[in-house]
């Protein structure tokens, strides 16, 4: 593995960690960075199942403690068993749409294009989220009712298409559904878990061929340890923020950079179109 090769692992470990959790789309950043740096080919396929793992795995150590907590109270706690029960709830859409239509978006829709398009349009519905009235009916996660489960669950689809991102997609459909924020996060965080999970062992299956190769080891070791660790920053300082603050930081931040996206690419100084996730 040549050091070239290391900064790439490096950098998209850093990029998948960083905004994961953020309602910036993960998936979005990696497909333009990683066209960026030229890494590609069935080692990248393998790679961000590897990286996203890590990822999701810090979310998990973040949340040992609560996660061990419902994993204990579930056989005889009414808490433990609703939590749970809106968690698969909500897990159910995403997962029926992704097993009908994955193969189809990701041959279509998963090139800097979309990407950009979907945050600018991403990031104003964000806009229009945080600035209308926010009636708060559900203050926790363990107050949601299935309804509301159900209701971030069929949201979350919208983040089959990349560039409109998980995070977003829950995160503002909870507050739109009567969550508190802290609420909304919070449960995007814990849907994220099975979501990701189920992804990683689909799409590790499914390219199971591509981890024979034992030489991409050390490639796949540093990314999974850069996006672990810097997952676990990212949400620490989210959850830190939005106790304070509102989510319009990032929808600008979404619509400024999906439009410079646009404007390389109209005015002809990268050639986004050919470029594929």
């Amino acid at each position: 593995m040549d050091l070239w090769v290391a900064f790439q692992a490096l950098l998209l470990g850093i990029v998948e960690g960083l905004t994961e959790f953020l309602p910036i789309s993960s998936t979005g950043h990696q497909i333009i960075v990683a066209d960026l740096i030229g890494f590609g080919g069935d080692r990248a396929k393998a790679f961000n199942i590897i990286i996203q793992l890590g990822a999701i795995l810090a979310v998990m150590w973040e949340f040992r403690a609560r996660i061990f907590g419902v994993i204990v109270g579930l056989p005889r706690e009414r808490q433990a068993q609703r939590f749970t029960l809106n968690l698969l709830i909500a897990f159910c859409p995403a997962v029926i749409l992704g097993l009908l239509f994955a193969d189809l978006i990701e041959h279509w829709l998963f090139n800097p294009i979309t990407v950009a398009s979907a945050l600018v349009l991403g990031g104003v519905v964000m806009l229009w989220a945080e600035r209308r009235p926010h009636v708060v009916q559900t203050e926790t996660v363990d107050a949601m009712s299935w309804q509301q489960a159900l209701k971030v669950g069929c949201a979350q689809c919208l983040a089959l298409i990349p560039g409109t991102s998980r995070s977003a997609s829950t995160i503002i459909g909870g507050l739109v559904f009567g969550l508190s924020r802290k609420a909304a996060t919070e449960f995007s965080f814990f849907l994220a878990m099975p979501t990701m999970v189920g992804a990683a062992i689909y799409s590790g299956y499914k390219h199971r061929a591509l981890f024979e190769n034992g030489s991409d080891l050390p490639v796949f070791a540093i990314g999974f340890i850069a996006s672990f660790v810097f997952a676990m920053l990212s949400v620490r300082a989210l959850l830190r923020f939005i106790a304070t603050h509102s989510y319009a930081v990032f929808a600008w931040y979404r619509i400024a950079f999906g439009l410079l996206i646009l404007a390389t690419w109209q005015l002809g100084m990268i050639d986004w179109s050919t470029a594929q996730g």
